[in-house]
């Protein structure tokens, strides 16, 4: 029997199943599916969710022994045709299974067919009463008079709630102007935008200014690919503060003077609520288009109606972290990627995808502009402009030519040496952190470790508290006295011996945001500090009070981690300290200098933003390190030279690609056993085309109680060789309590 094309999907269901499934529509939902519904489906004796990806099906069985489409979960498709074709794309490449990359694309209470909230309005009635009548009502019922001045008074329709809350009446007030035909009632579809205040706390950073020679090289460059209409991929090369976002809001403009959406992600949460004033002051109130927001500490209400927006064309920007580049927009004509380098754009879980290679591609599939924006391209990006896949624009001078900020380096074992150091902060930066405070102006501290001390210490014996979860020590947290894990969540109460020798010498080594904190304070017990870390941060939408509130200068002294290391603007900020500059420099991974170096820069690049020049302080045990040298210098092509020859002399990225494969258990005997079986495995089928290093015990062995082996694939494209490897995974017999994980373009492994 031949199959009717009209009547038979093919579907991904989102569960175990590793492949698509064909079904058959009933009659009633027949022109009601197309590819990319979402769909109810029977799976067994359970129903599931499925994402239609073919019409028609393709089984070779009768119609009779397909199973029926249970219900269309909305009316609209989840997926545009382009957004099927890149999640295809992510699940071979990143060797992720379908229904990850599906759940990561459509947020959950879409998933789970969560209703749009409806609001009621009030709004002038059809009877409109004269001076006389206005004075009876006045008279016979006040509340009700006044109800209606306030409705009549306000330029759009206020919400029924607000009303009542600012008038104090009751639903009865209402109800009798509502039956007089005075007012009347309007249901509309709630925004629940947890973003929508942020436009009266911009005016600093919102306001456009003339653009100089370079900026306009650049918008010209990349607005003749805009125009015509064709894939092209730019790098936008610009030291802090030359003025990389104003280049980004010209181009969108010209994006949406083409009819065009846009996508513009940035790697931290910290960046969005400054990326969504700026947008929504030039872009809603210039040209009348809406922006919506997209991360994952939205509430489910919130992500549903950004999402609902973008999928209905209402809302036509969308800005977010890196899930934003998965957004149902349409006619996608730009995509931004601000501090293209940052290792936030790639996923720690399944689907291990890179935000910033997914946005390239999704700009290959929608014939659409890529714009990678950073202070410190990476290596691989640089090497993509030289060899011609990209095209490169430079911005070397800061905005009305402000002189980039002086780093001073200090030599932290000379400071230990003379004990001239306070809580880990050197003389020179407590001198300057004082003269700051003195002249009204802020600062910024940065390191990157939470917590008051990174170890608790026995001087006697040498013991160290580790977490018993993890081969980590625990960190010191002195606002609660506890030691914390940062892996696995362990929480233990500090010791007041130490556990192995019963000394009760026992003390902190090292210093974390907490410890820096509470040095500033000492140092300036009048100052308004706060911190901003991981710790901190926990309450929703804190960050963006706290940096509000920065902006405004209620706060002299910020402390935080890398969440207020890069793209933030404060024109009042005349210092940076660089607390640890060596904490990502000695750590085993390749591209080590690289991410110190773009971190010296980036932390740099927050002082001298206004009027008044900035200066930067590096607190470092190794002042002769290359990456610090190099950004002291401020040479980024020294810098890129010295590690392109690196890269280049031991076969790492860019030069090929590397995938890494994880392996972990509860015997750490066995994991071993069956890597070393597994990599042989390897070596036989597919040594041809691969270089093999492995196994080997991951560089932190245990996380979770999970004993860690890893290996390392290298080859010359992943794409010839990825779905043989993963072929070859899914046949090997591997024991069930062992758990394995491929790892395509790792951006860090620990």
């Amino acid at each position: 029997m031949k199959n009717n094309p009209v009547e038979t999907v093919g579907i991904w269901p989102l569960t175990g199943i590793r492949r698509e499934l064909d079904y058959r529509l009933p009659e009633h939902l027949q022109g009601k599916v197309q590819p990319g519904s979402l769909v109810r489906v029977p799976l067994g004796k359970r129903s599931c969710l499925g994402v239609v990806a073919r019409m028609p099906g393709e089984g070779p069985w009768p119609l009779k022994d397909l199973k029926l489409v249970s219900q269309v979960v909305h009316d609209q498709p989840v997926f545009t045709p382009t957004l099927l074709r890149l999640a295809e794309w992510v699940r071979e490449y990143y060797a992720a299974p379908m229904e990850g990359v599906l759940e990561t694309m459509i947020p959950k209470p879409v998933r789970q067919g969560m209703s749009v909230q409806t609001v009621k309005f009030l709004a002038p009635g059809k009877k409109v009463l004269a001076a006389e009548a206005l004075a009876a009502l006045k008279k016979k019922a006040p509340r009700q008079w006044a109800t209606l001045a306030f409705v009549r008074e306000q330029v759009f329709a206020p919400r029924k709630s607000l009303v009542k809350q600012r008038l104090g009446i009751t639903d009865s007030v209402i109800k009798g102007l509502l039956e007089k035909e005075l007012l009347r009632e309007e249901e509309r579809v709630a925004d629940r935008d947890a973003y929508e205040d942020d436009l009266a706390d911009q005016e600093v950073v919102a306001t456009g200014h003339e653009l100089n020679d370079e900026q306009t090289a650049a918008v010209d460059h990349v607005a003749a690919s805009l125009a015509k209409e064709e894939y092209a991929t730019h790098l936008l090369h610009g030291v802090t503060g030359s003025g990389k976002t104003e280049v980004y809001l010209h181009l969108i403009r010209r994006a949406l003077d083409l009819g065009r959406t846009v996508i513009y992600l940035v790697p931290e949460l910290a960046l969005t609520s400054q990326t969504v004033g700026r947008l929504r002051r030039r872009m809603e109130q210039e040209c009348g288009v809406q922006t919506a927001v997209w991360h994952s500490m939205l509430s489910a209400g919130e992500r549903l109606d950004a999402w609902r927006k973008l999928n209905s064309n209402e809302a036509r920007i969308v800005v977010g972290a890196r899930s934003a580049i998965f957004a149902p927009l349409q006619k996608v004509g730009l995509i931004v990627v601000d501090e293209e380098h940052e290792a936030a754009y790639k996923q720690a879980e399944t689907p291990r995808y890179h935000g910033r290679d997914t946005a390239v591609y999704r700009a290959r599939l929608e014939n659409a502009v890529c714009l990678l924006g950073s202070a410190t391209p990476s290596v691989e990006s640089i090497l993509n402009a030289r060899r011609g896949k990209y095209h490169l624009e430079k911005l070397t001078k800061r905005i009305d030519d402000r002189k980039l900020p002086r780093i001073q380096i200090v030599d932290m074992k000379r400071e230990i040496l003379s004990k001239r150091g306070n809580m880990g902060l050197s003389r020179p930066l407590v001198d300057k952190l004082i003269d700051r405070y003195e002249r009204q102006e802020q600062s910024i501290l940065f390191i990157n470790r939470r917590g008051f001390s990174k170890s608790i210490l026995c001087p006697d014996c040498g013991h160290v508290c580790m977490c018993p979860h993890c081969s980590v020590p625990v960190t010191y947290h002195k606002f609660d006295e506890l030691m914390k894990c940062h892996l696995c969540g362990y929480v233990e109460t500090v010791p007041h011996k130490c556990p192995a020798c019963r000394s009760e010498k026992i003390r902190q080594k090292g210093f974390g945001t907490q410890r820096v904190e509470e040095a500033v304070r000492k140092i300036l017990p009048k100052a308004k500090v706060f911190r901003m870390d991981a710790d901190t941060m926990a309450k929703k939408n804190l960050f963006r009070e706290i940096l509000g509130d920065f902006r405004r200068g209620r706060i002299d002294v910020l402390v935080g981690t890398q969440m207020i290391a890069k793209g933030l603007d404060f024109p009042n900020v005349t210092l940076v300290g660089l607390v640890d500059a060596d904490i990502a420099l000695h750590l085993p991974d390749f591209r080590a200098q690289e991410r110190t170096f773009q971190l010296l820069v980036q932390v740099s690049g927050r002082a001298g933003r206004g009027d008044r020049a900035g200066e930067v302080v590096v607190q470092t045990f190794t002042p002769q390190a290359g990456p610090i040298e190099y950004a002291r210098q401020g040479d980024f092509e020294g810098f890129l030279e010295n590690e392109i020859e690196q890269r280049k002399m031991f076969g790492y990225p860019p030069f090929r690609h590397l995938i890494h494969h994880l392996f972990q258990g509860r015997n750490p005997e066995k994991v071993e056993f069956f890597a070393e079986q597994w990599m042989r495995k390897v070596e036989q089928e597919l040594g041809d085309r691969l270089e093999i290093r492995g196994p080997a015990p991951a560089a932190l062995e245990k996380m979770k109680d999970q004993y860690r082996f890893q290996g390392w694939y290298f080859c010359p494209s992943v794409s010839p060789v990825i779905r043989d490897l993963q072929k070859l995974r899914d046949d090997f017999d591997w024991p069930d309590d062992i758990r394995q994980i491929l790892d395509v373009d790792p951006a860090g492994v620990i």
